[in-house]
């Protein structure tokens, strides 16, 4: 057999598809109907209370319950979320971060009450908090006590759970937030080594046994549009994370030292207009993770073409599902070696992107590690996000449909009544809140004050590892807010840095030139610098948008009040009526937008404030004049990316108020 063959044909890659959604019920009939279909692996979406250690009835849980992923309350929730799938069999991975631990609770409880051993459940919990505090903003703790939550969940898996990946550094989400390649791998090796060393630290794991830590951490990785620099960048990954483990950790043994990854690919670039390309912008990005067979995915689950518009169907993300059985099964690329092997292009790539990430590793590990250099990751992703938009608006970054070849024929695929997405069955909150009271009222309510009283004394220990406590609560039927509640009891409230204020101004002045001029001639009109509040109200924490709205309008001359992510309506109303704003800009991606914006404005008329609010976010357009009616300004969508040209609409929106305050 020749050597530019292999002498089988490998096997394809772990697929999956990211869903869930509503409730318990409705989501396992999306992952029996998924199985069904050809997936190889559970890839569960969690709803944003679940993510953030809220339940149902929550104040902050308003609206988003169900809407991005399947609300999971308690061990009840999440039998029936998994009824009828072998969980000995299934390889299961949840994109879960804060409550990680609570979570992998649950799975081991529901396991071993369907008498399935912990010992043999495989799967994955995503469980990467720093980059939450960076860009995904789905954190609940400070970042000391998440990291030891982190490390007690990986002694745990090592000891008990030997299949199990139990956290999976994301690189995925810093490309989402602006990331360029060599701060996406700078970024995520930096936190991996704050997670090695944590563990280390702890004594939980036998040293003989480290290596066995050091292998069973994964990652999670983003693919963007630039395929070739993509390729070149899971290659450079490799080559560091081996170097890392041999030469930090002494880990020798070959199998420990392989670099193993997970991909989404990006949905950053997935566009509202014309959405019709992003099938094949997700094509060519699938293509960057399984072409090289060196640096090949081992588990893929890929966006759907509607993900810009609203929340995806179950025929679009079968279309995602199939366009990876198609290339695992009737492309020939699962037959060769790795065919970049001795590329003069790639071995540049690779050796140029190493140089920049380790440069980039030394600054963190400078500032103290991953952990203590937060702000600092913060404002520079902020920066580099800011420098891509621009590039975007001033047309050197071409994205098609978008900002160039915009001409375009109507598209049959958003022709149809529900416009080519799905929309949440509005009567699930309720129903989900319901079933928190029944829940709460049939269990043994002595039995669960003792174990979360347990939970919080291990808690505030130094040494205990939290999972056995954890899994006693999930027993006892305790529920996913009261874990939360009781691990902020013990290790208090965090909010993270927004990175806008550690930004530097932007370089970039001729472009902000005129908008400056109209900032200036507004505030001179209305008798002070123009003010806006910038808010996130409910639990979804992307704040890409926000804070570039926010570094904007900064940049632009406004005086900005930002206070980053998850705000109530009555904190964002009072936060307005306190700082006397000109005008409320919104940013809400969860599809809560027409139960929280709403109340924004009503709770302004209530003060008798005439301040105009405008809203930006994934918002449908049945949707957007819905908002209007309701007293909205102004509606943004992903296909308004000149940010000057919102910009400058907010500036004549003040004007135009003010003016007619002043006729009045």
């Amino acid at each position: 057999m020749s050597n530019h063959r292999l002498p089988e044909r490998d096997r394809p890659w772990v697929m999956r598809t990211y869903a869930g959604h509503s409730d318990a019920k409705r989501s396992n009939e999306l992952y029996r109907k998924n199985l069904a279909k050809g997936q190889t692996g559970l890839s569960i979406a969690f709803d944003l209370p679940t993510q953030t250690g809220y339940d149902p009835d929550h104040v902050l849980a308003r609206g988003e319950v169900g809407k991005v992923g399947v609300s999971v309350a308690n061990k009840g929730d999440m039998h029936q979320l998994l009824e009828g799938i072998p969980l000995d069999e299934m390889n299961t991975s949840m994109t879960i971060n804060a409550t990680a631990a609570w979570l992998l609770g649950l799975y081991v409880t529901i396991a071993e009450e369907s008498e399935v051993a912990r010992s043999t459940l495989s799967g994955t919990t995503q469980n990467d908090i720093i980059k939450e505090y960076l860009s995904r903003g789905t954190y609940a703790f400070p970042p000391e006590p998440s990291l030891r939550l982190i490390a007690d969940m990986v002694a745990f898996s090592v000891n008990e759970v030997p299949r199990w990946n139990p956290t999976n550094i994301c690189s995925y989400h810093l490309q989402e937030a602006g990331a360029t390649p060599v701060q996406e791998i700078a970024y995520a090796l930096s936190t991996a080594i704050a997670v090695l060393d944590e563990v280390k630290a702890r004594g939980q794991v036998a040293e003989e046994d480290f290596p066995k830590v050091f292998g069973r951490i994964s990652f999670f990785v983003n693919a963007g549009i630039r395929v070739i620099e993509e390729i070149a960048k899971l290659r450079t990954m490799a080559a560091l994370w081996e170097q890392i483990g041999r030469e930090r950790y002494g880990v020798t043994d070959e199998k420990m030292l392989r670099f193993r990854y997970g991909v989404q690919v990006n949905s950053l670039g997935l566009t509202e207009a014309q959405p019709e390309n992003n099938i094949q912008r997700i094509v060519l990005e699938a293509l960057a993770v399984t072409l090289s067979r060196d640096a090949r995915a081992r588990a893929l689950q890929l966006p759907a073409w509607n993900e810009a518009m609203g929340l995806p169907r179950p025929w679009d993300q079968q279309w995602s599902l199939r366009i990876q059985q198609v290339l695992a099964n009737e492309t020939d690329l699962l037959e060769y070696p790795d065919i970049f092997a001795g590329s003069v292009v790639m071995d540049g790539l690779v050796e140029e992107l190493s140089a920049g990430a380790r440069e980039e590793m030394d600054v963190v590990e400078k500032q103290g590690g991953a952990v203590k250099a937060v702000p600092y990751m913060k404002a520079r992703l902020v920066e580099s996000h800011r420098e891509r938009v621009g590039r975007i608006e001033r047309g050197e970054q071409k994205v098609i449909g978008q900002n160039s070849f915009q001409e375009t024929e109507e598209s049959p695929l958003t022709a149809g009544a529900d416009g080519g997405i799905m929309t949440p069955d509005p009567e699930v909150e309720r129903e989900r809140v319901a079933a928190l009271e029944h829940w709460k009222s049939t269990r043994d309510q002595n039995a669960v004050d003792a174990a979360l009283a347990e939970l919080a004394r291990v808690a505030g220990t130094e040494d205990e590892n939290i999972m056995p406590a954890t899994i006693a609560a999930a027993k006892a039927g305790a529920t996913t807010g009261e874990w939360a509640q009781t691990m902020r009891d013990v290790f208090g409230a965090y909010r993270g840095p927004t990175g806008v204020d550690g930004a530097a101004p932007s370089s970039n002045k001729a472009q902000l030139e005129t908008t400056r001029r109209r900032v200036d001639e507004t505030s001179e009109q209305i008798g002070h610098r123009i003010k806006i509040l910038v808010g996130k109200p409910g639990l979804d924490g992307h704040s890409n948008g926000a804070e570039q709205i926010a570094l904007r309008a900064r940049d632009v001359g406004m005086e900005v009040i930002y206070q980053g992510i998850r705000l109530t309506p009555a904190e964002i109303a009072t936060s307005a009526l306190q700082e006397d704003v000109d005008v409320v800009g919104l940013s809400i991606l969860s599809g809560s937008h027409l139960e929280l914006i709403p109340e924004v404005v009503r709770l302004l008329n209530e003060e008798d404030l005439d301040i105009p609010v405008v809203v930006g976010g994934i918002i449908p357009v049945a949707d957007a004049q819905r908002l209007r009616d309701a007293g909205v300004a102004g509606v943004y969508t992903p296909k308004d990316f000149d940010i000057n040209q919102i910009m400058g609409e907010i500036v004549e929106l003040v004007g135009e108020r003010a003016g007619a305050r002043a006729a009045a």
